[in-house]
């Protein structure tokens, strides 16, 4: 990007900030440093992230954020709702948004809202944002993380951390450690398997899973642990088998984070887990 030609916006707009990010569990970690920036930079400013449902737990527990905005895409779609859920944003008199994921139906509710500045990528829609900055994301020269920062850029921010963050509630990092003293695992090596994803070619053949539990059982007398969506669960019955723990289907986003903060290994196909895993440090 040429900074030179940029048009900065004035810090009074940067009073009440809205992020939005409505798709993916990895995405939207990617985008925590987004709000750590802002918040060493604005102190005193309020800022609030919209997200999904789905996505909402690894936000709800961020001390920098002042409000979470839960963004339904089922319970909001056609055009009545749509116009709702704008009047709603209105109403908290965002002076700036921040649309770190190009979508039409994004850009059409910030402009709707009538936040003054709306600033996101210069694809879908880009028409609705006051500042649209080149989409250059598809050559692949960055991680999700800086390109998610060069928003900040754009707008002048400085820049003082790449740091992704996960706030993880007393309830489920105590339910971990009960989980690790209950069955003994304390000490021990641990394995989490996830062999999930969010589409078929992203997934490694199900018969490697099953023979790489057997050889780290064996070889390694590591202590399996198989996680798993809900939706993906039936198709993992015979890895099941070769498990020690079964925890398909069984845990909250943040019960999960807590789970991968303290197991030695985490082995997953591309898929949010693992941008879980990797923000508290856990091999991956």
């Amino acid at each position: 990007m040429q900074t030179e030609s940029l048009k900065k916006i004035n810090s009074e707009l940067f009073r009440r900030i809205l992020i939005v990010r409505t798709d993916r569990i990895g995405d939207i970690i990617l985008s925590t440093p987004v709000i750590a920036n802002l918040r060493r930079n604005f102190p005193s400013s309020y800022i609030a992230f919209m997200c999904t449902p789905y996505t909402y737990e690894l936000l709800r527990e961020n001390p920098y954020l002042d409000e979470v905005i839960v963004f339904d895409k089922k319970s909001n779609s056609g055009l009545l709702r749509t116009l709702r859920f704008a009047s709603f944003l209105r109403k908290k008199n965002f002076s700036l948004a921040l649309v770190l994921n190009p979508k039409t139906r994004i850009h059409l509710l910030v402009y709707l809202a009538g936040i003054p500045q709306r600033v996101g990528w210069d694809k879908k829609a880009k028409f609705f944002l006051t500042q649209k900055i080149s989409y250059v994301k598809k050559e692949g020269k960055k991680h999700e993380i800086e390109y998610n920062l060069d928003i900040l850029r754009y707008l002048g921010v400085n820049i003082v951390t790449g740091k992704t963050f996960i706030g993880i509630d007393k309830e489920s990092l105590s339910w971990a450690d009960s989980f690790f003293s209950r069955n003994n695992l304390e000490g021990k090596l641990t394995i989490a398997l996830h062999p999930g994803a969010s589409c078929i070619s992203k997934r490694w053949p199900l018969p490697y899973f099953i023979l790489l539990a057997r050889m780290l059982k064996d070889k390694l007398g590591a202590k399996i642990i198989l996680l798993s969506s809900a939706q993906e669960s039936s198709l993992f019955e015979e890895l099941a088998q070769e498990s020690d723990f079964d925890l398909r289907a069984k845990l909250g986003l943040l019960k999960l984070a807590a789970l991968l903060k303290k197991v030695d290994l985490f082995i997953s196909n591309d898929s949010g887990p693992v941008h879980i895993a990797a923000n508290f440090n856990t091999p991956v």
